[in-house]
Parts: C-alpha cells; structure tokens; sequence
C-alpha cells in the first residue's frame, strides 16, 4: 500500500515551534518511527509552505497512491484551491491535523477540506498520523 503524507505550512518547525501544542519532535524523525511501525506500507512525505506545491503534489500522486494523509496546516481553514485539488483527484484523503482544532481560534474551527476528505482525525498530537495510518492497516 503507497501513502503519501503532506504537510503545508510551518510544519517544517515541528519540534522548534509551539512545543505545547506540536510537540519536541520533528516530522522527519516521527516518520521514521511511522515507517518502522507499518513495514507493510510505503509511506512517503513531503513538505511546502507555498500552496501552488501542495496543490502539483496532490495531483502527482492523487491517481497512483492509495490513500494521502493531508495536514494542509493554515491552508486548512482558507484554500478553496487546496479544497479544489481534493475535489479532483482520485486517491481518497484523510484530513489530520496535530491538534484539536474545534478547541482553538474561531477562525480554526472551519476546515474547507473536510467535506471532501473521507475521514478527519486530530488532536492527537503527532500521533494523529499513527492512527490514521492504522485505520487504513485494517
């Protein structure tokens, strides 16, 4: 099974930033313990704070994987074309995010992704990712 997991803006300073709410670890050494956890799968990642590069990797990979976990960070709440790109691909997405954003800023609590997303998890911290991926192990 291929995953790919992209991360949007400032996800690149997990580990560096708001360790309250992101935690002390960055991405690239969480998936590595995500790899070693589910051998059964080829899990890729990739990373942008620029929106148009979120938008070619999803159409790249939206016909040949078989599911994209999608933390579009910032985007989540203001990209009608993230949510467009969703819309047009064929590999189903699962919305995650790292905290639980119905318990934070108003202007969070609205995700543009979601209704074209077939599942969202979040507020799990890191390990939104974790269970999402065993979701999909079943």
């Amino acid at each position: 099974m291929k995953v790919m997991i992209i991360n949007g803006p400032n996800l690149n300073l997990l580990g560096k930033r708001e360790k309250s709410i992101y935690g002390d670890i960055s991405f690239e050494d969480y998936l590595k313990d995500l790899q070693a956890q589910f051998t059964k799968m080829n899990i890729e990642y990739f990373q942008s704070n620029v929106e148009g590069k979120l938008i070619d990797k999803l159409q790249e990979v939206g016909f040949s994987y078989d599911y994209i976990l999608l933390n579009a960070g910032g985007y989540t709440h203001t990209s009608v074309a993230l949510t467009d790109a969703v819309a047009a691909i064929k590999t189903s997405v699962i919305e995650v995010h790292i905290s639980n954003i119905y318990t934070r800023e108003e202007f969070r609590k609205k995700s543009l992704l979601s209704p074209n997303c077939k599942a969202v998890i979040c507020g799990l911290g890191l390990d939104s990712y974790k269970a999402a991926l065993s979701i999909l192990k079943n």
